[in-house]
C-alpha cells in the first residue's frame, strides 16, 4: 500500500475556475520509506484567472509558466512516473495508492475537476490520509498524556512541532510535499511507540 504525498500550487482558490500551476509529490512505501519524487510546473488554461494574491504565496508568475507543459501532459507524466517507480505495467491499476496531504481533499478536488475537464480517467481510489485529521487525533493523545502538541493545524505549525521548516518563505509544491511527508513519517513513528493501558 504505497503512499502518495501530494501538494499543489494554484492560480487561486476556486476549483473549476482557477488552475493547478505546480504539482509536487513524494512516493513512499507502506513503512514510510521514500521511493521517489515528482515535480512539474503546469501551464494554466485560464490565464485571466491568475491572481496576484496566489502569486504572493508561491512566487510563481505567469511568465514563469510560459514554457510549462499543459495539464494533460503533466497528468500523463505523473501516472507514468508512478507506475515506473512502483514497477508496474503501463495499464496496471493505481487504486491501492493512498493519496496523502495537508487538507488533501482540497488538492484532490482541483485534480478531479481538471481530470474530468480533460476527459482523463481518474486512476486512484478514495483512499485518503489527511495530515489535519492525524494532527487532530494526535493532539488528543498528547493532551491525555500531558505532552506538548503543535501550536496549530497548518503545515508550518505541525512541521515546527517536529523541528522542521521550509527553506524559503514562499510555498513550493515539492518542498511542501517533502515537508508533509516528513510530518506523516514522524507521526507514524510516534504512533508505533504508543502503549494502551489495559483496564481492570
Amino acid at each position: 500500500m504505497p503512499y502518495l504525498i501530494l501538494d499543489l500550487e494554484m492560480s487561486g482558490t476556486e476549483a473549476g475556475f482557477h488552475d493547478i500551476i505546480q504539482i509536487g509529490a513524494v512516493l513512499s512505501d507502506n513503512e514510510w520509506n521514500k521511493i521517489g519524487e515528482f515535480e512539474s510546473l503546469v501551464y494554466p488554461e485560464n490565464e485571466d484567472a491568475f491572481s496576484t494574491s496566489a502569486e504572493d504565496i508561491h512566487g510563481i508568475s505567469i511568465y514563469d509558466l510560459e514554457e510549462a507543459p499543459m495539464a494533460y501532459e503533466v497528468f500523463e507524466d505523473l501516472e507514468k512516473w508512478l507506475r515506473k517507480t512502483l514497477r508496474r505495467q503501463p495499464n496496471d491499476a493505481l487504486r491501492d495508492v493512498v493519496m496523502c496531504g495537508q487538507s488533501v481533499i482540497n488538492d484532490i478536488n482541483f485534480l478531479k475537476i481538471k481530470f474530468s475537464e480533460l476527459n482523463v480517467d481518474w486512476p486512484f481510489s478514495g483512499r485518503l490520509l489527511d495530515l489535519v485529521s492525524i494532527t487532530t487525533l494526535m493532539n488528543k493523545v498528547n493532551e491525555s498524556n500531558g505532552k506538548q502538541k503543535p501550536a496549530g493545524y497548518s503545515l508550518t505549525a505541525v512541521a515546527g512541532f517536529f523541528q522542521l521548516k521550509r527553506e524559503d518563505e514562499l510555498h513550493n509544491a515539492l518542498e511542501d510535499a517533502r515537508l508533509t511527508y516528513l510530518c506523516f513519517k514522524k507521526y507514524f513513528e510516534l504512533a508505533a511507540k504508543l502503549k494502551f493501558m489495559e483496564e481492570d
